[in-house]
């Protein structure tokens, strides 16, 4: 009987308790949310409520509404481009209540970056193809360094590094996560005016004056731009003119014998048409830092012209029309009155360079919101190579033309097309090297937002080459976006229609290369996942990335110099990491690299890719006030390199180089720089000679080079602007 009575008190108590809690009385809270601006605020749309448990939406005017029991609530507010703000309220009474949230911008000026290297003229933020940007400020700094080329612009851009082919010439090549130079294609506002050469001395040959935004894309890329983006595109974009006309000059000088004069000028001619010019002339003495009798810096002299004119409508309808003349004489090898070690001649080494190109493109947007944009371009590059008393003549044609469409519907964007580009190249005294490569293709690419923090590309192109056959390339991308977290998946294949001209043989010239047998196309596949966080003025992106070339071409030069593809793929594994802090006036940036290049060579094991180091760190500073002056500090560090047909040592020595620089405004129109570059002073001969005990069977007399050469420089100019 007592468990019975028990049992039903049990029950009571239950039901009364439920009843209790079912009654519990709620509030409803309006949280209202804008963004703080200088005038005042305005409404945020869109933007992630998150009350307890629940998750609403703000609607157009900023609004959002729940339904919250009593007691303390905590609200958190997030929306991509804006720092999360959070509030609480005490809920001590059944009523209504209004919260008013402030959210404030994340760098309001990354809204307005767009990419063109995209096809799809997206913001930086909602493309899912990762894309990274270097700003006209960025782009600023590094001039001050190298006024005359974008050598140290690009090697100081995280997984991204610039390799020295030729320590007689100083020729270089960007590797881009590892892959060798001749993967990366090279645009200027979008035309491949420099061909494959542009990842050789085409580098030394730039000037930054007239740069308004470099665009990267790492990874796989044919899909967008063909066989010659297998590693990625690094895209020049110009500056454009602005409604005031802008007169800037440059004027440096450094203490191992560089010169450089750049001037760059801007300025409407009508409503519509607007024109800007871009002259440069720079020259560099021959100078032995080592005192070994052998250039570790080459003597040039360099000039370049490159007109430029815009036309726009301001209906949607532009044009660009661009021209350039470079002209170089570059010389290396042994000083005046010097001779080699093993023979007790001396040896030059030369090059001469004329290359004329011209572009245009016309884009029209149609009343249906369709875009049609057409382009063409025509580079002709010619060479003069001397090596010792062996002389090489080249010329390099190439010529591209491309059509394509672009429309939008609701949350889509996609773009098709149709392109051909033909490549020419002519060497006189080595005529069996010459070919003609014509290849014709079509792409199509569709951007889609499926919803708030998810968006997806996939892109694709046909490219029929005239000698190696149809080749199909694939690209699909994802944006992925929550809670302050952003991460980019990507994955593609390409192809690369392989040539004579790689690192190796821009350095000893192809009069002692043989081909033993016929070259295959190589095919590339790779992949990348990064994800980004930013907390306050800190941002941090970590990547990892994977890629594999099957038939990767080889040169070999142990006891024959030839070039071979291997039966192993090269494979690239590796990640990134970047971290930056900004919060005016200070800003640091971290970066670091892991990359692991392996190949398999003809004879040995599978081992790491020459001259390729598996770490490399950076940490830069800045310290800016705004249009008076800036400060900063660098320091990098380069890890071990694998080296091939080096007497001294089978691994590089590890090394950090150290550098600072500072800009002054004496007056509206004035700037002084100056720059100090290396400042441990690290050399490569302060721990081996740069001279081969007998010559290679390349022809070279020189190691590769793995380390700087020209040790401690000091640069400084002016900047003037009117």
């Amino acid at each position: 009987m007592s468990i019975t009575t028990n049992a039903r008190a049990w029950l009571f108590l239950l039901v009364l308790t439920r009843s209790m809690v079912a009654q519990e009385p709620l509030a409803t809270i309006h949280v209202d949310v804008t963004v703080y601006v200088t005038a005042g605020s305005m409404p945020v749309a869109d933007a992630t409520v998150t009350i307890h448990s629940q998750e609403v939406r703000t609607n157009s005017s900023g609004s959002a509404v729940a339904t919250v029991p009593q007691g303390d609530v905590r609200i958190r507010v997030t929306k991509d481009g804006y720092f999360p703000a959070t509030a609480s309220v005490l809920i001590d009474t059944v009523r209504e209540y209004a919260v008013r949230i402030e959210l404030v911008p994340q760098e309001t000026v990354k809204e307005e970056i767009r990419v063109s290297a995209t096809r799809t003229d997206a913001r930086i933020q909602d493309s899912p193809l990762h894309v990274e940007v270097l700003q006209r400020e960025e782009i600023e700094e590094k001039m001050m360094m190298t006024p005359g080329d974008i050598v140290m612009m690009l090697n100081e851009m995280g997984g991204m590094r610039v390799q020295t082919t030729s320590p007689s010439l100083g020729a270089a090549s960007v590797r881009v996560q590892g892959m060798q130079g001749r993967y990366t294609s090279f645009l200027s506002d979008g035309f491949p005016l420099f061909g494959q050469q542009g990842g050789g001395l085409g580098l030394l040959q730039i000037p930054p004056i007239d740069l308004g935004q470099v665009e990267v894309i790492k990874g796989n890329a044919s899909a967008l731009y063909g066989s010659t983006a297998m590693a990625g595109v690094v895209d020049l974009i110009s500056r454009r003119p602005t409604s005031e006309p802008i007169h800037e000059f440059l004027i440096n000088a450094s203490t191992l014998g560089a010169t450089d004069a750049s001037a760059f000028l801007a300025a409407p001619l009508t409503s519509t048409w607007s024109t800007s010019l871009l002259g440069s002339a720079n020259g560099q003495t021959r100078r032995d830092v080592s005192n070994d009798g052998w250039a570790d810096l080459a003597g040039y002299a360099r000039g370049v012209l490159r007109p430029r004119f815009y036309w726009d409508d301001k209906n949607g309808h532009t044009a660009l029309l661009i021209g350039g003349v470079t002209t170089e004489n570059r010389q290396g090898g042994t000083m005046n009155g010097a001779v080699l070690p093993a023979t007790g001649q001396a040896y030059r080494e030369g090059l001469r360079t004329q290359r004329y190109d011209v572009g245009g493109s016309l884009q029209w947007l149609f009343t249906n919101g369709l875009v049609v944009t057409a382009r063409f371009s025509h580079s002709d590059q010619q060479h003069r190579h001397t090596f010792g008393d062996i002389v090489e003549h080249d010329r390099h044609e190439l010529s591209f033309g491309e059509l394509s469409i672009r429309g939008s519907k609701g949350r889509s964007t996609w773009v098709v097309g149709a392109a051909a580009q033909r490549d020419a190249y002519r060497p006189r005294n080595v005529a069996r090297f010459a070919y003609t490569y014509v290849v014709p293709g079509v792409f199509a690419q569709g951007d889609l937002t499926v919803t708030s923090w998810l968006s997806l590309s996939a892109s694709a192109r046909a490219d029929i080459h005239n000698q190696y056959g149809t080749f199909f390339s694939p690209r699909v991308s994802a944006l992925l976006r929550r809670a302050g977290w952003t991460s980019r998946w990507s994955v593609g294949q390409g192809f690369f229609a392989p040539t004579p001209l790689t690192e190796e043989t821009e350095a000893a010239g192809l009069t002692r290369l043989v081909i033993p047998q016929p070259l295959i196309a190589e095919r590339g596949r790779s992949a990348t996942v990064d994800l980004t966080r930013s907390i306050g003025p800190l941002t941090i992106t970590g990547t990892v990335f994977a890629s594999n070339i099957d038939h990767p071409v080889y040169v070999d030069r142990t006891t024959v110099y030839r070039i071979l593809n291997l039966a192993a793929p090269r494979k690239n594994r590796g990640a990134e990491l970047l971290a930056t802090w900004r919060k005016a006036p200070f800003s640091a940036t971290v970066s670091y690299s892991y990359v692991r290049a392996t190949e398999r060579d003809p004879t040995g094991p599978r081992a790491d890719v020459q001259l390729t180091p598996r770490h490399s760190l950076g940490i830069v500073s800045m310290w800016e006030k705004e249009g008076i002056a800036r400060f900063g500090l660098e320091c990098y560090y380069t890890g071990e390199q694998r080296l091939e047909n080096n007497p001294y040592r089978s691994t590089s020595r590890p090394y950090v180089s150290v550098g600072a620089m500072g800009e002054r405004k004496l007056s509206k129109h004035v700037k002084l720089f100056l720059n100090l570059e290396n400042l441990a002073n690290v050399r490569q001969t302060r721990w081996d000679p740069i001279f081969l005990p007998h010559r290679s069977v390349d022809g070279r007399w020189t190691v590769d080079a793995w380390a700087p050469l020209d040790g401690r420089v000091i640069n400084g100019g002016v900047r003037l602007a009117f």
